[in-house]
């Protein structure tokens, strides 16, 4: 069996040497990396179906480990829905019980303990004996578990160039680890490899520009580039109804995209992220590399995810403030010792059990203040899932906002916005219907634009009689998952 190393780099350097498999336990402590980026759906890479965004590191990565389909950011109380994403991963808490002024409960130490900071993910491994290491964007973050880490090189990188792109996030990585290496560095790593894209603006590099047939626009194209990359299925020139948080910015004032969904501006913005996207995955092949040089890869657990996802077009909207599954759901991809190449597991996890599952790699005691649960039994192989049920919010508008439910295939959400004036319920059958698509994206017009004629049953299904027994038991699901995790609000058809 080819062992992780090879496995990875014979797609990068086109080689093909074999060695044996490493067994789980390691005579020596694993280093951790953690990579993150910014508002990228899980649909832009080719482990989820993508065809066209090129990855070849990742590829190799999900190639040497374990992808997880059903791996989810729970949710957001605010319209940076990085902030409470970020803070989940840090603390390992659930969405109402993390700090942040759009929390309505972050003003009861109950639900919110002061003291979080010294129990976030770098303080852990600091308490460890490990050298805790991070580059990632500055701002919408959880500022006192940040400055936990020892090593530190936070800057937002959004631009078009190797100095004002996601290269400045590689470089610092690359200078770290050699540094390491320099210094005879005996202590295990835990780095934190974030990155500025392809949140916009999506400035890409003029090669990668050129691959995706897209430009960096200042204003909406007014032109289809035939090479741009297709609309995905799910696209729709306007959502059915008001998202519910009036002037957003992600849907109103995005450079090059404003309020336009035409053809032309998808087509090219979507151009434009994966063009970021590729020069992301350039960067951890770097990265990789050098842990590669220096002997430690195949003592390194990595775990590669996003915030959250995004639309880039999908359902009408461009935003990350939805809980459709292109943006409620975000890409998981395990690598390391004992994952088993090439595995895939449903996991049914939040970025909230990041911390407790890397700290089940160490052989770390997570803090107490942790409520997520350890994944590492689903990359052994020992479990597909950890838990039954996955609750999405998303409150940063007018309220209570949005929520969802999702057993199994099965999938709830409902829209109670503009004080009322907006009371939706959308139910799905995620194995029939993977893309969420709606009535609306029966029109001729839809289908001669995307290419993709959707079957009589792929629409909303809340109002179909035949599925009434389904969506009460969603409806009441949903009700207990609110009461279970401290939720302060109630939908309109809620019993207080």
């Amino acid at each position: 069996m080819r062992c992780f190393t090879r496995l990875l780099f014979c797609v990068l350097l086109f080689i093909a040497v074999t060695k044996p498999t490493l067994a789980l336990a390691q005579p020596d402590r694993p280093n951790i990396l953690v990579i993150v980026t910014d508002d990228q759906s899980p649909f832009t890479l080719s482990s989820y179906g993508n065809t066209v965004c090129r990855t070849p590191n990742l590829d190799a990565l999900a190639a040497g480990g374990m992808v997880l389909d059903r791996a989810y950011h729970m949710g957001a109380w605010s319209g940076a829905v990085c902030t409470p994403s970020r803070h989940m991963i840090m603390s390992g808490r659930t969405v109402w019980h993390i700090p942040g002024r759009g929390n309505p409960n972050n003003g009861n130490a109950e639900l919110v303990p002061p003291d979080l900071a010294e129990q976030t993910m770098a303080a852990v491994f600091n308490r460890a004996g490990y050298v805790t290491f991070r580059t990632c964007k500055r701002g919408n973050s959880y500022e006192a578990a940040n400055a936990q880490f020892t090593h530190r090189h936070d800057m937002t990188r959004r631009g078009g160039t190797a100095e004002t792109g996601s290269q400045w996030h590689g470089d610092r990585a690359v200078e770290f680890l050699e540094a390491m290496a320099e210094q005879d560095e005996e202590r295990p790593l835990l780095m934190y490899l974030g990155f500025s894209h392809p949140h916009d603006v999506r400035d890409g590099l003029p090669d990668l520009l050129e691959h995706y047939g897209a430009y960096n626009a200042n204003q909406p194209p007014t032109e289809v580039n035939p090479d741009a990359p297709p609309l995905p299925a799910n696209y729709l020139p306007e959502h059915p109804f008001h998202h519910g948080h009036p002037n957003l910015r992600d849907e109103v004032n995005v450079r090059g995209v404003m309020r336009s969904r035409t053809e032309a501006t998808i087509r090219n913005e979507i151009g434009r992220e994966y063009a970021c996207i590729e020069n992301i995955d350039r960067q951890i092949g770097r990265v990789l590399q050098q842990l590669d040089a220096m002997g430690e890869l195949d003592n390194t657990y990595i775990l590669f995810t996003a915030d959250h996802g995004m639309s880039v077009g999908r359902h009408g909207l461009t935003g990350k403030q939805n809980l459709y599954e292109h943006t409620w759901r975000v890409p998981m991809i395990l690598a390391g010792p004992g994952i088993a190449p090439g595995s895939r597991a449903p996991g049914d996890t939040y970025l909230l059990d990041i911390l407790p599952t890397i700290c089940d790699f160490a052989g770390v005691d997570a803090p107490d203040t942790v409520e997520g649960t350890s994944f590492a039994p689903v990359a052994r192989g020992e479990a597909g899932s950890i838990r039954d049920v996955l609750y999405g919010v998303y409150s940063g508008g007018t309220k209570p906002g949005m929520r969802c439910v999702r057993l199994g295939d099965w999938k709830l959400i409902k829209y109670d916005v503009l004080d009322g004036e907006v009371r939706e319920t959308q139910l799905f059958n995620l194995a029939d219907n993977p893309d969420e698509l709606l009535i609306e994206h029966h029109d001729p017009a839809v289908v001669a634009l995307t290419g993709n004629t959707p079957e009589a049953h792929q629409v909303n299904l809340a109002d179909d009689p035949r599925y009434a027994a389904k969506r009460a038991e969603l409806e009441a699901l949903l009700r207990s998952e609110m009461d279970r995790l401290d939720d302060p609000y109630r939908l309109w058809d809620q019993p207080e």
